[in-house]
């Protein structure tokens, strides 16, 4: 047995677990997750029944890990050996974006994807102000900087990278030429595309 098993599924948010796990460069073994027939396993490691979920046996306990972004910057401290941790240079942008794409990005897509829609006057009262707002921020984040910290990938690529990816993807978020740019740049890494190999084999079997 693996030290790490992942619980998924691959329509859904579990390919951002599975492409920090392919980062960090561990073993695990996959627990594929019927919607309908949640595991046992699953939900007593994690009630809400949510994926992905990852367990960790290590020389100290069992842990389990739960929200991408958490399991993103717990892979990152466990594996340290995969140089995916800022340096003390780059701790602020490290966290401040991987935030940032976990809150206000976050809620901004999905207010939009459900059809909420922000009174102008009450703009204030969330968190991400509106979805431009957001996107705007991004956008002249990315205008000059290769990656989340600057010139070097991170975990929070992996996390953020994921966001801006799944929007592009799917049409939530507009394909800028910073985003589209950035993009090109972690798609290149061997472990994404490792990964949304295992994932798109994955979908295409359960088509069939």
């Amino acid at each position: 047995m693996a030290a790490y098993t992942l619980f998924t599924n691959p329509m859904s948010r579990g390919q951002i677990a599975r492409w920090a796990l392919h980062e960090a460069g561990v073993a695990y073994d996959q627990v594929l997750v019927d919607w309908a027939d949640k595991p046992a396993a699953l939900l007593a490691a994690n009630t809400m029944g949510k994926v992905p979920t990852v367990i960790h046996r290590s020389e100290t306990g069992t842990r389990v890990v739960s929200e991408c972004a958490a399991i993103c910057a717990y892979l990152a401290e466990s594996e340290p050996e995969a140089g995916l941790l800022p340096s003390d240079a780059e701790l602020a942008d490290y966290y401040r974006w991987m935030f940032f794409a976990a809150g206000p990005v976050e809620q901004a897509i999905v207010g939009r994807s459900m059809g909420w829609e922000v009174p102008k006057e009450r703009e204030g009262m969330v968190g991400f102000g509106s979805l431009e707002r957001v996107l705007d921020t991004l956008d002249n984040h990315f205008s000059d900087h290769a990656f989340v910290c600057g010139p070097r990938f991170t975990m929070a690529d992996v996390y953020v990278g994921s966001q801006i990816d799944w929007g592009l993807n799917f049409g939530s978020i507009p394909p800028r030429e910073s985003f589209v740019a950035y993009a090109e740049r972690f798609q290149a890494r061997a472990a994404y595309a490792a990964a949304k190999a295992i994932d798109n084999q994955l979908i295409q079997e359960a088509k069939q």
